[in-house]
C-alpha cells in the first residue's frame, strides 16, 4: 500500500511538472516563430475570432433585451395587481398586508432586472463593442504591414531573378564572344583588323558579363539580407502583434463573461431579501388575526333574539286580543328576518352595516357606531394639529413682517390668520360634539351590557326580546313595544364590558307571561337558590379582577365549575366553593378560560 501511494504521489508530481512544462512552453511559443509560413491562415483565424467576439456582444443584446422585456412585464404584472379603491377597506387583513407586500418585492425584482440589464448594456455590451472594433482596426494594419513586407521581399526577388537572367544573358553572350574571337583568330582569312574587331567584341562582352555577375551578386546579398531581416525580425513583429490581439480577444471574452456574471452576482443579495421579504409577507399572515378583524370590521353589537315567550291568551283583554297578536308575530317576523343575510340587505333602515346617514352615527349597529366615531373623532384631530401648525406658520409670517415691513404687509397675512382661526374653532367644536357622542355610545354600551343589567332583566320574571334594530320589547307590557335608539343598545366583546343577552339556563327564563310575572320576584328567587347542575369545568388561563357587578374573580390557574356557557356575549358563568362551605357564582371573560364540558 505504502508503495502504491508513492507511486501515485510521484506520478502526479509528474503530471504537474509535465503541466507546468506545458504552460512554460506555450508562454514561449511564438506565432513569428512557429508560424512565419501561415499568415494567410493566421489571417482567417484572427477574422474568425473577432467575429466570435461580435457573436458574443449580439447574445448580450439579445439578453438584455429579454431582461428589460422581463423587468417591464413584472412591473406591468405589479401594476396590475394592486388593490383597487374598492379593496382598500381590506388592507387591514394580514393576508392583503402580505399580499402588498409580495406586490412591493416583486416590483423590486424588476427593479433588480432593470439593473443587470442596464449594466450589461453599460458595462459589458459597450466594451464587447470598443474591443470589436479596436481588434479590427489593429488586425486591418497588422496585415496591411505584412502584405506590405511581403510585397516589398517580393520586389527585391524579382529584382534577384532579373539580375540573375541578365548575368546569364550576359556569360553566354561574353563565351559566345570569345568562342567567335578564337575562331577569328584562327581563320587565316581574315584580317588583322577583322580578327581585332572580334577581339574587341569579346571584350565588351566579358566585361558586361561580369558587370552583370557583380549585380547578380550584388541583388543576391541584398535579397539574402532583406529575407532573413524579414523571417526573423519584420514578420515575426506583424505575426506576434496578431497573436497579440487575438489574445487580447481572448482575454477580454473571459473578462466579458466573468463581469457579465458578476454584474448578475452583484444584485443576487437584493435578489435574496427580495425572496427574503417575500417568505417573511408570507409568515406575516396571521388567519386568526383576520378572522378577529371579520369579527370587528362587522359585528353589530346586537343581541341574538332570545326565547319567545309563551303568551297566555286566555289572561288578555278580548278587545285588545287582536293588535296584540299582530304586534306579536311582527314581532316574531322581525327577529326571523335579521337571520338571513338576504334581509339584511332589504332592512338596510334597522342595521345600515355599509352607511350612515346621521351625524352620530346612531343608526349604525353600536360596534360600528363606536368605529366610525373613533375614526371621525382620529380625523377631526389630524385636521386640527395640520390647521394648528399653519396658524402657526401665519403668525409666525405676521411678527416677521410687522418687523421688518419690506418683506410683506402684516394685514396680508391677517385675513389668512382670522379665516385659519375661524376654521380652528369649528373643528374643535366638532371634536368636542363627535367626543360627546362617542361617551354617550360608550355610557349606553356599558349600560346595556353589565351582568347586572341581564339579571334585571331576568328578575322581571320574562325575557326582553332583542330586534333587529336594538329595541327591547317587553311582552308582558303592551304598551311598551316602541323601539328604542339604535344607537344606544348594544353588546361588547370586550371581556369586561357586562354582557350584552340573557342566558338561557337561567332559572325561570324560558317563560315570560303575566301569569309568571304574577308570582312575583320572591319566586324567582326562590328557584334561583335551587344550584345549577354543572355543564363541566374550566381553568383559568389569566388572573380575572371583578369589577363589573355580577362578576367574579379568578386567579391564574384556578379550576371552576361551568354552570352557564357563553351565550355569544363573550360571558361564561361559573362557581366555585368557598370557605363558609357555600358556593359562589357569577361570570367570568370566556377569552380568560378554557373549558371542559362533559359529554
Amino acid at each position: 500500500m505504502a508503495s502504491s501511494s508513492s507511486s501515485r504521489h510521484s506520478s502526479n508530481n509528474k503530471l504537474a511538472e509535465s503541466e507546468n512544462a506545458s504552460a512554460e512552453n506555450s508562454n514561449n511559443m511564438s506565432w513569428g516563430i512557429e508560424l512565419w509560413d501561415q499568415n494567410d491562415n493566421l489571417a482567417i483565424h484572427t477574422n474568425r475570432g473577432i467575429d466570435a467576439l461580435d457573436k458574443y456582444a449580439n447574445f448580450l443584446r439579445d439578453r438584455v433585451a429579454i431582461e428589460t422585456e422581463y423587468a417591464g412585464k413584472l412591473r406591468r404584472l405589479v401594476k396590475n395587481y394592486q388593490p383597487k379603491k374598492k379593496e382598500e377597506e381590506d388592507n387591514e387583513f394580514t393576508s392583503m398586508q402580505a399580499f402588498r407586500n409580495l406586490l412591493k418585492e416583486v416590483g423590486d425584482l424588476a427593479g433588480q432586472r432593470e439593473v443587470v440589464s442596464e449594466s450589461l448594456q453599460l458595462q459589458i455590451i459597450q466594451g464587447v463593442t470598443l474591443l470589436s472594433k479596436t481588434l479590427r482596426d489593429d488586425r486591418k494594419k497588422c496585415l496591411s504591414d505584412g502584405a506590405m513586407l511581403q510585397q516589398n521581399l517580393s520586389t527585391q526577388l524579382s529584382s534577384l531573378e532579373r539580375a540573375k537572367r541578365n548575368y546569364e544573358k550576359a556569360y553566354r553572350d561574353s563565351e559566345k564572344a570569345v568562342e567567335n574571337y578564337k575562331k577569328a583568330d584562327m581563320d587565316l582569312n581574315l584580317s588583322r583588323a577583322e580578327v581585332e574587331r572580334y577581339k574587341t567584341i569579346m571584350t565588351s562582352k566579358i566585361q558586361q558579363s561580369d558587370d552583370a555577375k557583380n549585380e547578380y551578386a550584388n541583388q543576391l546579398q541584398k535579397t539574402n539580407n532583406l529575407q532573413q531581416q524579414h523571417f526573423s525580425i519584420l514578420l515575426p513583429a506583424v505575426l506576434s502583434r496578431l497573436q497579440e490581439l487575438d489574445e487580447k480577444r481572448t482575454r477580454g471574452i473571459r473578462e466579458f463573461i466573468i463581469g457579465a456574471a458578476e454584474v448578475e452576482s452583484s444584485v443576487a443579495p437584493i435578489i435574496a431579501r427580495c425572496m427574503e421579504g417575500i417568505v417573511k409577507a408570507g409568515e406575516s399572515i396571521n388567519e386568526k388575526e383576520d378572522s378577529f378583524k371579520v369579527i370587528e370590521r362587522y359585528q353589530s353589537g346586537f343581541t341574538p333574539p332570545t326565547d319567545i315567550p309563551f303568551e297566555d291568551l286566555s289572561k288578555l283583554d278580548p278587545d285588545s286580543l287582536q293588535d296584540h297578536y299582530s304586534n306579536s308575530m311582527s314581532n316574531h317576523l322581525t327577529m326571523r328576518g335579521t337571520m338571513s343575510a338576504n334581509k339584511i340587505k332589504k332592512r338596510v333602515g334597522i342595521f345600515n352595516i355599509f352607511g350612515s346617514n346621521k351625524e352620530d352615527f346612531s343608526d349604525l349597529p353600536p360596534n360600528q357606531q363606536r368605529k366610525k366615531l373613533q375614526a371621525k373623532i382620529a380625523e377631526l384631530q389630524q385636521k386640527i394639529a395640520q390647521e394648528t401648525n399653519a396658524r402657526d406658520g401665519l403668525m409666525k409670517m405676521k411678527i416677521v413682517y410687522e418687523t421688518n415691513s419690506s418683506l410683506g404687509n402684516p394685514m396680508t397675512v391677517e385675513g389668512q390668520l382670522n379665516e385659519s382661526e375661524h376654521k380652528l374653532e369649528k373643528l374643535k367644536i366638532d371634536l368636542k360634539k363627535y367626543q360627546g357622542y362617542f361617551e354617550r355610545a360608550n355610557q349606553a354600551q356599558v349600560a346595556n351590557n353589565s351582568p347586572q343589567a341581564n339579571r334585571n332583566q331576568l328578575q322581571n320574571g320574562h325575557r326582553t326580546s332583542r330586534h333587529s334594530n336594538g329595541s327591547a320589547d317587553d311582552h308582558h307590557d303592551e304598551g311598551d313595544d316602541q323601539p328604542d335608539d339604535a344607537g344606544s343598545l348594544s353588546s361588547s366583546a370586550s371581556p369586561e364590558s357586562g354582557l350584552g343577552t340573557s342566558h338561557t339556563s337561567l332559572p325561570g327564563s324560558g317563560q315570560g307571561s303575566a301569569n309568571e310575572n304574577a308570582i312575583g320576584e320572591d319566586a324567582y328567587f326562590e328557584t334561583e337558590v335551587e344550584p345549577l347542575q354543572p355543564l363541566g369545568t374550566c381553568r383559568a388561563l389569566y388572573p380575572f379582577e371583578a369589577s363589573s357587578e355580577g362578576s367574579i374573580p379568578m386567579n391564574e390557574g384556578e379550576e371552576l365549575q361551568v354552570i352557564e356557557i357563553d351565550q355569544g356575549d363573550g360571558w361564561t358563568r361559573v362557581r366555585r366553593a368557598n370557605d363558609s362551605n357555600g358556593w359562589d357564582e357569577g361570570f367570568v371573560p370566556t377569552s380568560y378560560i378554557e373549558c371542559t364540558l362533559y359529554a
